[in-house]
């Protein structure tokens, strides 16, 4: 269990909403291409709002990099984070190619998350943990 291991890193991210749905309207489909993965844009593009969803999602992305140390770049891009969600609503972080691969490399075995929007804001929190 994550929460039994120790501490790697730590990040956090928040997103303006109205700043994020300005570029959707701007760049559209190929902005979102280029920051989600097609599962991610498929749950997004549901909501009757898909800017506060998406948001959210980016503020992960920059999180989850912030607490790896690496940011978004080389050793890990944006569709090398994917945010999920359980049945329960929770949601999760799956690392893919050189985000997953980098993972391993720094020793981290789980990343916890959290997210939260307001009408204006989206924010996340990552904690990697390694062994």
């Amino acid at each position: 269990m994550p929460f039994l291991m120790k501490p790697f890193g730590i990040g956090i991210d928040i997103v303006e909403i109205t700043r994020f749905r300005t570029a959707l309207k701007r760049q559209g489909e190929a902005f979102m291409k280029r920051i989600f993965v097609a599962d991610e844009i498929a749950h997004c593009t549901q909501m009757k709002d898909p800017a506060p969803c998406m948001a959210a999602r980016f503020a992960v992305k920059e999180a989850v990099s912030k607490a790896l140390g690496t940011g978004i770049g080389e050793q890990l891009g944006w569709h090398d984070i994917e945010v999920r969600r359980k049945v329960s609503g929770e949601p999760y972080v799956v690392l893919h190619g050189t985000g997953d691969q980098t993972a391993k490399r720094l020793g981290i075995t789980g990343i916890l998350i959290s997210i939260s929007h307001s009408e204006n804001y989206a924010v996340a929190n990552a904690v990697a943990f390694g062994g």
